[in-house]
């Protein structure tokens, strides 16, 4: 008799226990700002991507991860990725940047979905080439040249949280491989210079300066991170109370997407602030977990690339709202409002709980 497959329980309810949080905490902190016209207009849209996007995580979780290692799922995943984020930029100007174009009415954020089709393309080269990592002409090389060419496009919107979000996810994948440390070294040395650039310019410039010392410009380019250090210190051991907190009514801009750690760490306090902490660091050790045991390379590299993604997103979110990173524009996976990251993170849940099963059965 076949043996059962069974997910990773505790990954599985960390996820939902985020989305739970996602859809109470986006309405805290958008209601007033909707109030004017339709006060549950952002709580039923986000549940509506909560919904979307867990019926997609348990088509991912019923879906053979094994089926992706195909060339011709592969080369699709990141073909289609490829022209949706040369597309985009013909698309309008939002914000000073082009990272949306309009499907139906939706808005749809292409460089979300481009972080799995290269964690697909990446978990598939290197299943096939791990054991020749750092031969540049054979496997090194192709992958650094698909990288920069996704990562590229990204930084066009321009959108440098993003693009050094997808470096970070690859860079992980090829140390797990074997990756040579002298090559982690050309690769920030390479890095470095076009970081200072990105940063230097324009608006870029202004916003590392203002988070050296928030305070010295409060009103103007510091605002933000001003008030969202005073939600997390007002906030207390067990917060203000759902709504109950001067973020959620507009001192704190953007509060339901980049910024909804910091309306609840005003609303829930330390308990409620340290519990999404807990989630996050529940799904980064069964993940982890996960890529340990998986019954192959492709399913290992599957789960540090996905993991990854999921809880270097949220190390760097999280850091923005308390201050110790510059302003990127991230949103904090699962929690923050927004479709497109919302459900290509359960997209990549559900494959990640796919593998999982596999590696208890293997186990």
């Amino acid at each position: 008799m076949a043996r059962k497959l069974k997910s990773d329980k505790l990954l599985f309810m960390a996820t939902l226990l985020l989305i739970g949080t996602s859809v109470v905490m986006v309405y805290s902190a958008s209601a007033v700002k909707a109030m004017d016209g339709q006060p549950y207009y952002f709580l039923f849209k986000q549940l509506s991507w909560a919904i979307f996007g867990v019926v997609g995580l348990a088509a991912m979780m019923r879906l053979d991860y094994r089926n992706y290692r195909q060339p011709a799922v592969i080369w699709t995943a990141l073909g289609v990725a490829t022209f949706l984020l040369v597309m985009v930029l013909f698309g309008p100007e939002i914000n000073g940047a082009r990272r949306w174009f309009a499907v139906g009415g939706i808005g749809v954020q292409p460089s979300e979905f481009a972080k799995l089709a290269v964690i697909l393309f990446v978990a598939a080269v290197l299943e096939r080439r791990m054991d020749r990592i750092n031969d540049v002409s054979y496997s090194l090389g192709f992958i650094a040249l698909v990288t920069a060419m996704v990562a590229g496009l990204i930084l066009v919107e321009p959108d440098f949280g993003t693009a050094a979000g997808v470096a970070v996810i690859v860079g992980a994948m090829v140390l797990a491989a074997g990756l040579s440390y002298r090559w982690v070294g050309v690769a920030l040395l390479l890095a470095l210079p076009m970081g200072w650039y990105f940063l230097s310019t324009g608006y870029r410039w202004q916003r590392l300066i203002s988070w050296t010392n928030p305070w010295n410009d409060r009103m103007g380019d510091g605002f933000q991170l001003v008030q969202s250090l005073i939600a997390v210190g007002t906030g207390g051991l067990i917060g203000l109370g759902v709504m109950g907190g001067g973020s959620a009514h507009l001192f704190l801009p953007e509060a339901h997407t980049d910024f909804i750690y910091a309306v609840i760490a005003e609303e829930t306090g330390i308990v409620g602030a340290s519990a999404v902490l807990l989630c996050f660091g529940v799904i980064g050790w069964r993940g982890f977990r996960v890529a340990l045991r998986a019954p192959d390379r492709f399913g290992s590299f599957l789960a540090i690339g996905i993991t990854t993604m999921v809880i270097g997103q949220a190390f760097l979110n999280m850091s923005v709202v308390l201050g110790l990173l510059p302003t990127t524009g991230i949103p904090l996976p699962f929690v923050s409002a927004g479709g497109s990251s919302l459900i290509s993170s359960l997209i990549g849940m559900g494959i990640l709980l796919n593998v999982s099963q596999h590696a208890s059965a293997h186990s």
